[in-house]
């Protein structure tokens, strides 16, 4: 037990190293930790996502979303996984590392405060909507299988965006439904990295095994955060399906037809919500805790150097 302790102790005297005075605003190892541990955890949930989006698109039962899946073929159901590798990966590259950045300009001496962690998560919100927002969309033509004989592959929808005038490409193709994804990304961070250190912290003090404490910090915040805004990712995905001009309903539409096809029932928008929070606990958690062992083996890294 005075092991796990001492384990704990020196968690939290890595993160109290990490908010020190004089710590520098630009720090790209929080750029690469962040890319490998979303990379890793997205590769490991993809499944799950697309099962996922199948319910969000054409509102069935786990059970059709999988008879979808498999009546299509196995050749298709990794169909659309390298726009959200990427996609993820840059996302975590941007959400990790710009939070970092504009955390230490935001209050370069720590300890850090509510109100920065939440200012902080709430900017780098905003950039990783504006940087990956094309991504999504491109990623969730591709999942939808009723678009897969006119978009066989991502270079088809490329082609197709490409061929409106310059705002077309911006408001019809790549970012589609942006306001929502605003929303929800700015939203989702600032919930997410302004209690994730501390109940991270707090489990740490419990004398638990290191790699509990972040693992289940993410899967809190990612299940609570994803169910708070999960009727703003409904939406996401069904506008961003939508493709060609002549179609595009507008955002009120949008929120008519999901409000509609869901029967006006809250109870309906939420289906599939087991594999929501599955998705989420198991995602968030991984990448919290892939995410505080790189650091981890960073820090000890550098004291062995010193």
């Amino acid at each position: 037990m005075r092991e796990e302790n001492h384990s704990a102790g020196k968690e939290l005297q890595h993160r109290t190293q990490a908010e020190a005075p004089g710590i520098k605003s630009w720090n790209s190892q929080a750029y690469t930790l962040g890319a490998i541990s979303n990379f890793l955890s997205t590769f490991l949930t993809f499944p799950i996502y697309k099962v996922v989006f199948r319910q969000q698109i054409h509102a069935v039962a786990v059970s059709e979303a999988l008879r979808q899946l498999w009546h299509e073929g196995p050749q298709y159901f990794y169909r659309g996984i390298y726009p959200p590798l990427l996609s993820k990966t840059l996302q975590g590259t941007l959400l990790f590392g710009t939070y970092d950045s504009l955390l230490c300009y935001l209050s370069p001496v720590g300890p850090h405060s509510l109100r920065h962690r939440w200012a902080a998560g709430l900017m780098s919100g905003v950039v990783e909507a504006l940087a990956l927002s094309p991504f999504e969309r491109v990623q969730n033509v591709l999942q939808d299988g009723r678009k897969q004989a006119r978009f066989p592959n991502t270079f088809s929808i490329l082609k197709e965006f490409n061929s409106y005038g310059f705002w077309g490409r911006l408001s019809w193709g790549y970012y589609r439904g942006f306001l929502p994804v605003l929303v929800r990304n700015s939203l989702g961070s600032a919930l997410y990295f302004s209690f994730k250190d501390p109940i991270q912290d707090g489990l740490a003090k419990q004398g638990l095994p290191h790699w509990v404490p972040p693992l289940v910090s993410g899967s809190v915040n990612g299940t609570i955060t994803c169910l708070a805004l999960y009727p703003l990712i409904v939406l996401v995905a069904n506008m961003q399906s939508h493709i060609g001009w002549q179609r595009m309903p507008s955002l009120w539409a949008s929120v008519k037809d999901v409000w509609d096809t869901r029967g006006r029932k809250v109870l309906l928008i939420y289906r599939g919500g087991s594999l929501v929070i599955l998705r989420s606990s198991v995602t968030w958690g991984l990448t919290t805790a892939i995410h505080d062992f790189l650091q981890r083996k960073s820090h000890s890294r550098k004291e062995l150097k010193d």
